[in-house]
């Protein structure tokens, strides 16, 4: 693929009016999720799942690209379709997720470093053959008493740079997704002023690499207090501080940014996108999209608890939320379409 494709790609998933559905969680994941709702962990209920997923009718005309899990694209829907291709039959384009997890970084107490960049290549032209087009790899890091150290965030920025540099010479559009946790005590200020640097870290690794930046896509956190702040933040203050993180610290030839969900409240992950594109749509250089997990999966799963009866309810709760933060990436979003699924 050549840059005119990959740059092409990126546009098609910052769509207007679509975003990214995140549902590349690694098995023991999905397999806690499944555990917590009494659903079996096995390879066949996972597959089963994603079949709900893929499956939902409509689903295309809110979601731009689907993320995947290497255990996913191997298998196929109830109809005998690979994924991949099921997912390109909706208008949805298939990604997959490439690393390998984050592990404690030797050195550094309370720090992590994601690995998989050994025989990475090879992965993307396999994944490429599977018919990819995008892939993502994730970078965790913790906000803690005297972390996070200069030390982690240029070593998960590095890593970041040469995933994106050989996912696009392999042919698939990187999703670069550096992750502040929301875990801890800090505030809003605190996650402010470690996004930046998180982000300034990132980007001049993604230059050195020379990652070509309108073909790739940035999923970042938003800017948030710590789960145990006391003091938590109004959805604009939310908007206001990540939007302005953002305008200081990501270069304006980014192909787009699409947010993670970070364990937030499904509808205050709605809320705080919408507001972002509501307030500040005329400032933004790059289209404003999400890329959400369990904000758009979790009510889905809830309802379908492993029971095929309770599919076509789980269906119309993942659209609903799907449809949801359409509204939010649209800065279109109201508490009233917040109605509960019949």
């Amino acid at each position: 693929m050549n840059n005119d494709e990959l740059v092409k790609t990126a546009q098609a998933m910052m769509a207007s009016g679509k975003g990214l559905l995140a549902m590349d969680e690694s098995n023991p994941t999905c397999n806690r999720r499944f555990a917590a709702l009494n659903i079996p962990q096995t390879p066949e209920m996972r597959r089963a799942y994603r079949d709900l997923i893929v499956m939902t009718p409509g689903l295309g005309d809110c979601i731009s690209g689907a993320i995947l899990f290497d255990e996913t694209i191997r298998q196929k829907t109830n109809n005998g379709t690979e994924f991949a291709e099921a997912l390109q039959q909706a208008h949805i384009i298939p990604g997959i997720k490439v690393d390998l997890g984050a592990r404690e970084l030797a050195a550094f107490p309370g720090e992590k470093i994601t690995e998989g960049l050994d025989g990475l290549a090879t992965r993307v032209r396999e994944y490429v053959k599977m018919g990819a087009r995008f892939a993502k790899w994730r970078a965790v890091i913790t906000i803690g008493n005297g972390i996070p150290t200069a030390g982690c965030i240029d070593a998960n920025a590095h890593m970041l740079a040469r995933y994106a540099a050989i996912c696009q010479d392999g042919g698939l559009v990187p999703i670069v997704e550096p992750e502040v946790l929301m875990d801890g005590s800090h505030d809003l200020a605190r996650c402010a002023a470690v996004t930046a640097e998180v982000l300034h870290a990132v980007f001049d690794q993604l230059y050195l690499q020379r990652v070509i930046l309108e073909a790739t896509i940035l999923k970042p956190n938003m800017v948030l207090a710590g789960l145990s702040c006391p003091d938590q933040p109004g959805v604009d203050q939310v908007a206001d501080a990540t939007v302005t993180c953002l305008l200081r610290n990501v270069p304006a030839a980014v192909g787009g940014i699409a947010f993670l969900s970070g364990g937030q409240p499904a509808q205050s992950a709605s809320s705080r996108l919408n507001a972002m594109n509501v307030r500040w749509a005329s400032k933004m250089p790059w289209p404003l999209t999400f890329s959400f997990s369990r904000a758009i999966q979790k009510p889905a799963l809830d309802i379908w608890a492993g029971k095929e009866a309770n599919v076509p309810a789980a269906q119309q709760a993942l659209l609903h939320r799907a449809r949801c933060n359409s509204q939010a990436r649209q800065g279109r979003y109201k508490p009233e379409l917040e109605k509960p699924v019949l």
